[in-house]
């Protein structure tokens, strides 16, 4: 009885510190990736507009920033 109840114990153990050392894991990846890829923020956007030869607008970058916000959040 007592060795079933220390095996329980111990998986039990054993899943907390893999959940929380998951989560530490997880959350250090993604700094790291988003610090090496950031979001395109408005500057980046203008920035390769101007670049395929377009002039940016003001109310075009702003259409295409919510564009990108509105795709993200599906």
């Amino acid at each position: 009885m007592s060795t079933t109840i220390l095996i329980v114990l111990t998986a039990i153990i054993a899943l907390a510190i893999g959940v929380v050392l998951g989560f530490f894991i997880a959350r250090k990846y993604m700094m790291n990736y988003l610090k090496k890829n950031p979001p395109i923020n408005e500057q980046m956007l203008r920035t390769m507009m101007m670049q395929m030869g377009q002039k940016p607008s003001q109310k075009k970058i702003n259409q295409m920033m919510r564009a990108m916000n509105n795709q993200q959040g599906k």
